[in-house]
């Protein structure tokens, strides 16, 4: 039984935060969620109590992600952990994988004409969501599976969606890398997050002397500590700003 997170777990440390699931909650498509107003507000407190050892880690694309939240002066890293910005504005290079475009063409296609699969483009990968389509879950990751092995391309599986992706990085990665960044460098680092794509980050958070927060329901994880929903994060973390 994961215990919920002190308010002061956060003395000393540096944050990492996943976005859908975590800060927001879950929609049918992407586009459909909705950012709470105070969102914005919260992370500068947060960014400010921390000494700018805030972070958000996504699986969106860095493009999307900022559409809908204000990334300035945070550090960022999208498509879980292969696009990479630092709070000065620094980015890591994107080098797409041979392959994408067919495996695109491949996605594309299966979900043509039909309105409960949404495929998701990103700058090194595609999602196809099916949470309107529970029942097509078999067929779809029997698709990406197929797709992944042909093309030399990485599944990555997640809520209601499977996406193929550039082999690489993943969320833990991504965090290692900013810990070995002068701002992070010898901070706590904690990882708040709900999906099996956060799995990574837990461990690396654990491994680095911190600690991951699930984010839902009970379940097996590396995480340390579990808050029960959205709601949730965002009374912890007002409580730690």
């Amino acid at each position: 039984m994961l215990a919920p997170p002190p308010p002061a777990l956060l003395e000393g440390a540096a944050l990492f935060l996943d976005f859908d699931g975590t800060l927001v909650e879950l929609a049918e498509t992407p586009d459909a969620i909705r950012v709470p107003p105070a969102l914005g507000p919260l992370l500068e407190r947060l960014r400010l109590r921390l000494g700018g050892r805030l972070a958000i880690v996504s699986g969106r694309a860095l493009a999307d992600l900022e559409r809908h939240l204000p990334c300035s002066g945070v550090a960022v890293a999208g498509s879980h952990g292969l696009e990479l910005r630092l709070a000065d504005g620094t980015s890591l290079p994107l080098s797409a994988p041979a392959g994408l475009d067919e495996a695109r063409a491949e996605v594309d296609g299966f979900a043509a004409g039909r309105d409960d699969l949404i495929v998701e483009g990103k700058p090194l990968g595609v999602a196809l969501h099916y949470r309107r389509a529970p029942g097509s879950e078999a067929a779809v990751l029997a698709l990406m599976e197929g797709i992944a092995r042909r093309r030399g391309l990485r599944l990555q599986r997640g809520k209601m969606v499977a996406e193929l992706r550039a082999p690489g990085a993943d969320k833990g990665d991504a965090l290692k890398a900013l810990m070995r960044e002068p701002r992070f460098a010898g901070a706590r680092p904690l990882f708040v997050g709900d999906d099996l794509t956060d799995e990574h980050a837990f461990a690396a958070a654990a491994a680095l002397g911190g600690a991951g927060i699930l984010v839902g329901p009970a379940r097996e994880s590396a995480a340390r500590y579990r808050l029960a929903s959205v709601k949730a994060v965002a009374d912890w973390l007002e409580a730690a700003a």
